[in-house]
């Protein structure tokens, strides 16, 4: 059996205190040291700089073995986040990803976090079907010196994860409020509109809670919502029932682009087309539509499906003892939000490359 040796970066995880005194205690050295410590220090920084600048995160090093899970692909964006995670292991030689099939069955998630664990995996990036659920178990891999990279859906304990990468729910509503806001252009009468997604959802309420907040800054508010379920039937379903009883809008915000697809077939058997539509988690099909130009949607507000391969290329650095390229702090953060930016004709040549398909 192998043994996992702890390296300083986990001894700093389990034990906070020891880290504090070291710095105490450099702290005190570097009060009292010579000018001459102090010239040498820097021109030893200023060479250990230069060879990390040399070297580039992206430069091959050690073997990494990374066990990522996530919920079954059962809508393009969470199909997407497991794709861009394979497309990873062309990218790196180091890596070695373990991916476990993707499920939306708690045990056998919490299972397959035990099998790596056992496995003696080098860190665990892991989306769960259920955040609380699989709290207990990711605290474990933690308390054996294994990183977790928490992906999406929050951990119900801070100490579950080492890093957590997250989209930004409240930040898309908030795009796609500032958006409307813009398009009205100071015209308070304009009749907004909005399908949701999984109400009894947080990520659903925070989406709403964000679209609601930035259009109180021009005046504006929500005339007519209902929810939807994230599927392209429901949201047929419920964008005729919504167009049934408006007779007018003029902007309409869907929360996702697969339920998208549904409210479009909708719109487009009512023979509606007086309004501005808004999509949300920024689909290939929704930016493609935008391209062309030849419907009511001109905009998509991006949920990036790339958070669980950024939760493997920093799982990556961490286990590498590496630091993000672009920022002075020497380890990697705590926590990443992805930004949430509304897509346009624009400016839509710049994400479709990464988009996912509905």
């Amino acid at each position: 059996m192998r043994l996992r040796t702890t390296t300083s970066r986990q001894q700093s995880r389990r034990f906070p205190g020891l880290v504090v005194g070291a710095v105490a205690v450099l702290a005190l050295t570097a009060c009292t040291g010579s000018a001459e410590d102090a010239a040498n220090d820097e021109e030893g920084s200023s060479d250990s700089s230069a060879a990390a600048a040399e070297g580039g995160n992206d430069e091959a090093g050690d073997t990494v073995t990374i066990g990522f899970s996530a919920p079954a692909a059962d809508h393009g964006w969470m199909a997407a986040i497991t794709n861009n995670v394979r497309d990873l292991a062309d990218q790196y030689p180091d890596l070695d990803l373990q991916i476990a099939e993707g499920t939306n069955d708690v045990n056998l998630q919490i299972s397959q976090v035990e099998t790596f664990i056992n496995d003696e995996v080098d860190a665990i990036v892991l989306l769960p079907f259920d955040g609380a659920a699989m709290t207990p178990v990711a605290l474990k891999a933690m308390e054996a010196g294994i990183p977790v990279i928490n992906v999406d859906r929050e951990f119900d304990d801070p100490n579950a994860a080492r890093v957590t990468v997250l989209g930004d729910n409240y930040g898309m509503g908030v795009s796609a409020g500032e958006y409307v806001c813009q398009q009205a252009d100071g015209n308070e009468d304009v009749v907004v509109a909005e399908i949701a997604g999984i109400d009894s959802l947080p990520l659903t309420q925070d989406r709403s809670q964000g679209f609601e907040d930035a259009l109180s800054e021009c005046g504006l508010d929500v005339d007519a919502r209902q929810a939807a379920e994230f599927t392209v039937e429901s949201g047929e379903e419920v964008a005729s029932n919504l167009l049934q009883a408006e007779p007018k809008i003029d902007f309409l915000w869907n929360h996702d682009d697969d339920q998208g697809v549904g409210v479009l077939a909708a719109i487009e058997n009512a023979g509606r087309d007086e309004f501005t539509m808004i999509g949300g988690a920024g689909s290939a099909n929704a930016m493609r539509a935008i391209q062309e130009d030849s419907g009511v949607l001109k905009a998509t507000v991006i949920y990036p499906s790339t958070q669980g391969a950024d939760g493997v290329k920093l799982a990556r650095l961490l286990v590498q003892e590496k630091a993000m390229g672009d920022l002075v702090e020497v380890e990697v953060p705590r926590m990443v939000q992805l930004y949430a930016p509304v897509v346009t004709s624009e400016n839509v040549d710049q994400f479709i490359d990464t988009a996912f398909e509905s």
